[in-house]
């Protein structure tokens, strides 16, 4: 395999879901660190060179760059065990993926940023008219993942996959969003089993 290096915001849950697939598979990664509060990604050498679209987690590969942290899971994955062989779980597995990034990701991975690392007193008078938003959407997707952990250990396949490193990045530091796992313990339950699997790393 081709040397790999990390391009990443070490606190991002979308860096750390790369860099926890790699610690299960066994592969290391070099690790480049960006401030982006300081807009590092921003710069006209990081587009130019990393990612046009001005984004981390980039994970590359020799001279080939891969943004998106779904895309480098999958290419970190690929022939392993966390990737389902069944056609449907398979896709299910991919579901949650989705899911994870259109549902969960954009309110409870947002709050956490605009509370915990901006400061509300610093956020825009419009980004300050979305928190009652995404405060409730993000309810809303714990709710549907407590519900479905409610009858199953994990997330697809009835075992540990690609699709529960997706959703433990951003659910296990959930709080720091302002949201109260307390209220889920399908959700807390899954998360130590999550975290006591085999090569864990935290944050």
């Amino acid at each position: 395999m081709s040397e790999l290096i990390l391009h990443e915001y070490a606190q991002s849950g979308n860096c750390y879901k790369i860099r926890l697939t790699a610690a299960h598979v066994g592969i290391r990664l070099e690790r480049r660190e960006y401030d982006i509060m300081a807009g590092a990604t921003r710069s006209a050498a990081f587009l130019a060179s990393v990612n046009p679209n001005g984004r981390i987690p980039v994970l590359q590969i020799g001279d080939d760059f891969l943004p998106e942290s779904g895309a480098a899971c999958l290419y970190l994955a690929d022939g392993s065990p966390l990737i389902p062989l069944d056609r449907f779980d398979r896709a299910d597995m991919l579901h949650w993926m989705f899911w994870e990034q259109y549902n969960h990701e954009p309110n409870i991975a947002t709050l956490r940023f605009w509370r915990a690392f901006v400061g509300e007193e610093r956020l825009s008078d419009l980004q300050r008219a979305q928190i009652p938003a995404k405060q409730a959407a993000g309810e809303a997707a714990l709710a549907l993942m407590d519900a479905h952990l409610a009858k199953t250990p994990f997330l697809a396949a009835g075992r540990f996959t690609l699709a529960d490193i997706a959703l433990y990045a951003y659910t296990h530091v959930a709080e720091e969003g302002g949201f109260a796992l307390r209220h889920y313990p399908a959700i807390t339950d899954w998360l130590a089993r999550v975290a006591d699997q085999s090569n864990h790393i935290a944050m």
